[in-house]
């Protein structure tokens, strides 16, 4: 009885985590291109657009996270070896992806301060 009650606990703890990661990269797509939108009527340069790729960039990192814990939870109760080899799988591949577009954010984000500062 307390391992049914252990596997739909974390059953759903999975959902809401999987539905946080959903939702903060939903709301960083549309931040994203309400600011691209923005940028284009304002009819700024295309270096002003590096902003709103930080931006965007930083929701999908979090988001990637979020989807990362989700995958940790799968493995909480009793998994199959298989089920482990997938989820390892898909862990490698999105932390391969966090942390490259975390090496991207930060070069961006050099190159928005050097851009930024006043040259002597």
């Amino acid at each position: 009885m307390s391992e049914i009650w252990l596997h739909d606990a974390v059953f759903f703890l999975l959902r809401l985590v999987e539905a946080a990661a959903a939702l903060v990269i939903f709301l960083g797509a549309a931040i994203g291109f309400f600011k691209f939108l923005v940028g284009i009527l304002g009819r700024r340069s295309a270096g002003s657009f590096t902003a709103v790729r930080l931006d965007l960039g930083r929701f999908l990192a979090l988001g990637l996270e979020f989807q990362l814990a989700s995958d940790l939870l799968r493995t909480a109760v009793a998994p199959s070896f298989e089920e482990i080899g997938k989820l390892a799988a898909v862990a490698a591949i999105r932390t391969a992806l966090n942390f490259f577009l975390s090496r991207e954010i930060a070069a961006e984000r050099e190159e928005v301060a050097h851009e930024s500062s006043p040259t002597v």
